[in-house]
């Protein structure tokens, strides 16, 4: 009796230290990247956009990591000398290359909530009047709280 009460003793010794060492899922590495989704229909801009000197603009994306967002940024700057950085598969209508005079540039970051895995970002956005027209690029950066950065580079043009 004695011994069977020490096994079973053993046994769920055993149980409880098996079971501490499970990882648990906080300690996982995150490994994946974050996501910029532009497809819903409210979202702007996307491939293409026309945007008008001059005016304002909502940029609109859903944002979503697997574990949590970190920090959000956009550049928009030329491309008169059509390089490219394009992650869209569309192409766009180019205008002839050109030397920039007073091209648009604008990077700015916004700021996302702490511990967020979804975030619907919309910011309003100035586009001076007096800027170059001609072909953009709109530069969309998200990092997740790890590190992992997703890039979407759309083509624009500013009218």
């Amino acid at each position: 009796m004695k011994k069977n009460v020490y096994i079973a003793s053993l046994l769920i010794a055993s149980l409880a230290i098996v079971s501490g060492c499970k990882k648990d899922e906080k300690d996982e590495v995150d490994t994946e990247y974050p996501v910029i989704d532009i497809t819903a229909s409210t979202a702007f801009p996307k491939q293409c956009e026309e945007i008008r000197r001059g005016e304002k603009f909502v940029f609109r994306a859903h944002f979503s990591d697997n574990v949590a967002l970190g920090s959000s940024s956009i550049d928009i700057h030329h491309n008169f000398d059509h390089h490219t950085h394009s992650t869209e598969v569309e192409s766009c209508n180019m205008d002839q290359k050109k030397t920039p005079v007073t091209p648009f540039l604008l990077i700015k970051q916004f700021p996302i909530p702490a511990g967020q895995k979804t975030y619907d970002i919309q910011q309003e956005i100035s586009v001076p009047a007096d800027v170059d027209p001609g072909d953009y690029h709109f530069m969309i950066r998200l990092t997740d709280k790890e590190g992992w950065q997703t890039i979407k580079g759309l083509s624009i043009k500013i009218k």
